[in-house]
């Protein structure tokens, strides 16, 4: 799928000299993702609830992940989602969450008998991934000999498809909602959990981090967040 970069400003408040607060996402579905123009997604419908609460300016935006990394890591005012929160990014970030608790799962083509016991077997195996996801991170920090990265989820699924690599790896949520829709894959090994969440430049006030924070906990508390993962074919986080 061609990146499509655009940006949706939505003037929430009537204050005309606020800062505009820059959120940053990938082609990454169900969590966030554009169709006919349009940005949505299970991590897209919590970052607009919460935003229109605390009635602050922003912006959204898709972009490929590895330059959406940076631009957050380098520009005030910028948070990136749905990010996985890992001890290489923990003080890269100041961080709201979580948007999402999962587990990360090798996944290979279905039937094709790939079949790793344990991380330390699945090193033997071409290990697909999108450049500078947490999952890279991860295999780069394990010594994986062979890691095929891609700018996008579509990239490495279409990969593993057609047989050029072994196994991807992605979220457990992400990779149960491809196979209930019909895709030919099949889970090869499932790893540790994780948060993912808004990941936020260090220059962005505390108070508009606290504040995100508390809206997105409501969400959670009030079951918003798990109303929004059924709808679009997900399990809750709880």
């Amino acid at each position: 799928m061609r990146h499509i970069a655009f940006a949706l400003v939505l003037l929430l408040s009537g204050t005309a000299d606020a800062e505009t607060l820059r959120l940053l996402t990938e082609e990454y579905p169900p969590y966030n993702f554009s169709k006919n123009g349009v940005i949505s997604g299970a991590a897209v419908e919590q970052a607009e609830l919460m935003m229109k609460a605390l009635g602050t300016p922003y912006s959204l935006e898709i972009l490929p992940w590895a330059r959406a990394l940076s631009l957050t890591e380098n520009q005030p005012w910028t948070c990136l989602f749905t990010t996985g929160h890992d001890d290489e990014r923990d003080k890269r970030f100041k961080w709201v969450e979580p948007l999402l608790v999962d587990r990360m799962v090798m996944v290979r083509k279905a039937g094709s008998g790939v079949n790793p016991a344990n991380a330390e077997q699945a090193k033997r195996f071409t290990v697909g991934t999108q450049r500078s996801d947490f999952s890279a991170n991860y295999l780069e920090k394990h010594d994986f000999p062979k890691i095929d990265l891609a700018a996008d989820l579509e990239t490495t699924v279409k990969k593993l498809l057609s047989g050029r690599i072994d196994l991807m790896m992605t979220s457990e949520k992400t990779f149960e909602m491809m196979r209930d829709q019909g895709a030919a894959l099949e889970s090869a090994l499932v790893l540790e959990g994780k948060f993912y969440g808004f990941a936020c430049n260090l220059g962005l006030p505390d108070d508009v981090v606290n504040g995100m924070q508390a809206q997105l906990d409501k969400l959670i508390a009030d079951g918003t967040q798990d109303r929004i993962f059924l709808k679009y074919g997900l399990r809750p986080n709880r």
